[in-house]
């Protein structure tokens, strides 16, 4: 059943990819009928979505995963592979044959059609599994908390096709399971009610110190067809409240204080970055300019402020930013904070600071790979190494790149930091975005600076 589910989404996609192409035809003149060479450039976009899209798990199952997420998963890889056939035709020599107000059409309208197609699929398969259809029988071990913790999850998400129906409580000495699900009172109770109500799902909520009953479980469940799931509860060890199982030497490992963005996430969002920052210079390069001149105009010196700063895994890295001050000299080792009606500011630099456009040259910064669009701030040299010894895990915001915007700044954490407390509510919303890091909160953030997020009374 599930091949033929992917088979037929694959089939769905190169379909949609010609429908697209001839709807943007359609409404851009009729280039299909007139030449070859598109049809050939549309053949290619399908057949490398087939290629890319498994690639950006695409076709991976979508039980238990939010639309958002799987909108932007598909819109992303839509992305990557229109980019490819412009680097292809570039190649070529061909560029100057694609009409770009029709390639825009057609990459608009397929990824429309291609988002809207998984969002109905998903819509129709939560339904039918919220009515019964298509589900998968869940039998918990674990704690009563951590039983009852996943059992509300599965209860809030019917459309997942998700149901529990049985549990087994490791420590019924601590607490009893207080959700109404059966209660096996022994392992081999357990086993016989998965045997006899044909449960499709056993899912271990138990620590890493339980090896022997994980042992135990899976030498009962050796010769049934039964998914067993472990989900160690690793929270009290864990940095960033949760974990991520890796491959390492052809060995998994699971995370505990590392990077916790996955290696192909990282990848999705070095590409993201690239192709956002280039678009923003491209289109924004008549407001630089204009600012550029303002800065020049306003008083002596250059038009870019540069100075160090910290980026992924420690790396220094020259950050750049639209001037805002009047040129001043510091003592060495020392930087004080711009303050409300601070002196050294000039009225361009008082807007450019309050606006933030003083940060849009940091563009470059991610065009060139020292920073990303959305992660935690980095600070001037002298500030990490201030607060590295007074705030707890402070340092692991480097884990990541830094970025022009991020999850401190949206909620109002931005500005001056004259009081500790200021840096370690900073600190823990930096730290909440590293555990719970996807590309639908990426797009959430960049969203709501530009929205509200562009003028904020801490910015002076």
């Amino acid at each position: 059943m599930r091949k033929f589910q992917d088979l037929l989404a694959r089939i769905s996609d190169v379909a949609l990819v010609l429908v697209g192409a001839a709807v943007a035809s359609q409404i851009r003149f009729d280039y299909l009928a007139q030449s070859g060479f598109y049809w050939a450039l549309v053949m290619f976009s399908a057949a490398f979505a087939l290629a890319i899209f498994p690639a950006f798990g695409v076709y991976e199952s979508w039980r238990g995963r939010s639309k958002l997420s799987l909108a932007g998963q598909v819109s992303l890889a839509w992305l990557i592979v229109q980019v490819s056939a412009l680097v292809l035709m570039y190649s070529l020599h061909r560029i100057d044959f694609v009409s770009r107000l029709w390639f825009s059409y057609w990459t608009a309208v397929t990824g429309g059609l291609l988002i809207t197609y998984r969002l109905i699929t998903h819509a129709v398969l939560a339904r039918a599994r919220s009515a019964g259809l298509n589900l998968h029988q869940v039998a918990i071990v674990g704690s009563a908390s951590q039983c009852d913790a996943i059992i509300h999850r599965i209860d809030s998400a019917p459309g997942t096709g998700f149901r529990a129906t049985a549990v087994y409580n490791t420590r019924p000495d601590v607490s009893p399971v207080t959700s109404r699900v059966p209660v096996c009172e022994t392992v081999d109770a357990l086993a016989d009610y998965i045997r006899r109500n044909d449960v499709h799902e056993l899912w271990l909520m138990v620590s890493l110190a339980e090896e022997p009953l994980i042992c135990k479980l899976i030498s009962e469940f050796r010769d049934d067809l039964v998914n067993i799931r472990f989900m160690p509860d690793v929270r009290s060890i864990a940095l960033f409240g949760g974990s991520g199982v890796i491959d390492l030497l052809g060995v998994p490992a699971i995370n505990l204080v590392a990077s916790p963005l996955s290696a192909s996430s990282m990848l999705k969002k070095e590409i993201f970055d690239r192709l956002f920052a280039a678009a923003a210079l491209i289109g924004l390069a008549p407001i630089l300019l204009c600012i550029a001149i303002a800065v020049k105009l306003s008083s002596r010196g250059p038009v870019l402020f540069k100075q160090k700063r910290k980026g992924a895994d420690g790396h220094v890295f020259t950050i750049y930013k639209f001037r805002s001050m009047r040129l001043h000299h510091e003592p060495k080792g020392t930087l004080k904070q711009a303050t409300r009606n601070d002196p050294r500011v000039t009225r361009v630099g008082a807007f450019l600071r309050r606006t933030s456009l003083d940060e849009l040259p940091q563009f470059f910064n991610v065009l060139r790979g020292d920073m990303s669009v959305v992660g935690p701030r980095p600070h001037a040299l002298e500030h990490d190494d201030l607060y590295q010894k007074v705030v707890a895990g402070y340092i692991n915001r480097y884990r990541i790149k830094p970025g022009i915007t991020g999850w401190a700044q949206i909620n109002g954490f931005r500005g001056e930091t004259d009081r500790i407390e200021k840096m370690e509510r900073r600190v823990e919303h930096d730290l909440y975005y590293l555990g719970h890091w996807s590309f639908a909160l990426d797009m959430r953030i960049i969203g709501a600076t530009i929205v509200a997020g562009l003028a904020h009374r801490n910015a002076y």
